[in-house]
């Protein structure tokens, strides 16, 4: 084990007491974080700890460092900025809570794309939809292609927030990247994933047909679907294909 990865845990755990003692309002907006030497003294940790430790709140936002004089309390730092710890997500309910945030978005963001998608945008769905289509038949599994299908859905809507969140929820939790489906072999394996490609086929023919309504019931359908197959594996892996 790295010193490294022994050093992490200790500076998450001096991540949460501070962000803690931040939103509870015990360091306000503008307040200067306790010195180096008193978070080592205090939490029992290295001087290292305590930079990595400042370095992450900084990162997310919540404090400020200034040259000479310590670290300090932004204005809202209270209010956390939206994030997910992608450990959480080796629990199997978690996963799909995840999974029940990304249906949602993309029900949206299919309904306006398939009002407001133009023809380059529909060209790169079709692509996206033909080298998955291309990857299966020669038994891969088409992780970039899958992912670019689906930022092509949200691009879009021509809301750059949509593309934003799918950008991070989408690599963050694609279902078939965790579920462990390696006992599917050959034959059987091809059929799983023409199947799944049969949905992506289908989301996009009612995109086409500018069929807003059929695109939301499509997609819903197609990430329901591996809401299911997640709940049917409930045995996870860190690497593999998409969803």
């Amino acid at each position: 084990m790295t010193a490294r990865r022994r050093r992490d845990p200790l500076a998450k755990q001096l991540v949460d007491a501070l962000a803690e003692r931040i939103s509870s309002g015990q360091f306000k907006s503008g307040d200067r974080l306790p010195s180096e030497q008193d978070l080592i003294d205090e939490f029992g940790v290295s001087r290292t700890v305590v930079r990595e430790a400042i370095a992450n709140l900084k990162a997310v936002g919540m404090v400020s460092t200034r040259q000479g004089l310590g670290a300090f309390v932004l204005r809202d730092a209270a209010i956390l900025p939206f994030r997910i710890e992608e450990s959480t997500l080796e629990a199997v309910n978690e996963a799909i809570s995840v999974l029940e945030v990304r249906i949602s978005l993309e029900s949206e963001a299919a309904y306006l794309a398939a009002i407001r998608r133009d023809d380059a945008q529909l060209a790169r769905m079709r692509e996206a939809l033909d080298t998955m289509t291309a990857a299966v038949e020669a038994g891969e599994d088409a992780i970039d292609a899958d992912l670019a299908f689906h930022s092509a859905i949200a691009a879009a809507t021509g809301n750059k927030h949509f593309l934003a969140l799918f950008s991070y929820l989408g690599s963050l939790l694609i279902p078939r990247a965790r579920v462990r489906y390696g006992h599917l072999e050959g034959d059987s394996r091809r059929q799983y994933l023409r199947r799944i490609n049969d949905e992506h086929q289908t989301i996009y023919s009612a995109i086409e047909r500018q069929d807003p309504e059929g695109a939301r019931a499509a997609i819903r359908l197609h990430l329901n679907g591996s809401r299911d197959r997640l709940r049917a594996g409930g045995d996870f892996k860190a690497t593999a294909a998409t969803g």
